[in-house]
């Protein structure tokens, strides 16, 4: 799966599950800003020095994290951890740094 449509899969399921999970959220609402994040971060090419299994890694937690009541936060929170939990990651450190770049790119 190309990292495009992996932006868009995982961020749209992510809108799916935060829009039922809170009844404020409204589903299109959410899948386009969803869609959105999806395509800002793709067209910033934030994720391209990523190996395949860590891009699928950043990209879950991105989805997660963006559907969290404080998105800064908790990206801020994973960039961080990362050192503490490397486990199963190709290249740490660059992961980290890429959380930061793409709360950048979203204005985060």
């Amino acid at each position: 799966m190309s990292t495009t449509e992996l932006l868009q899969t995982e961020f749209a399921a992510a809108a799916s599950a935060v829009a039922a999970a809170r009844p404020e959220v409204d589903l299109a609402t959410a899948r386009e800003l969803m869609s959105e994040a999806a395509t800002m971060l793709d067209n910033s090419l934030a994720l391209d020095s990523l190996s395949e299994s860590d891009a699928a890694v950043v990209v879950r937690h991105l989805a997660a994290d963006l559907t969290a009541l404080d998105p800064s936060a908790a990206v801020l929170a994973r960039s961080l951890a990362v050192p503490d939990d490397p486990a199963g990651l190709d290249e740490p450190t660059v992961v980290a740094e890429t959380y930061l770049v793409c709360a950048a790119v979203l204005g985060l």
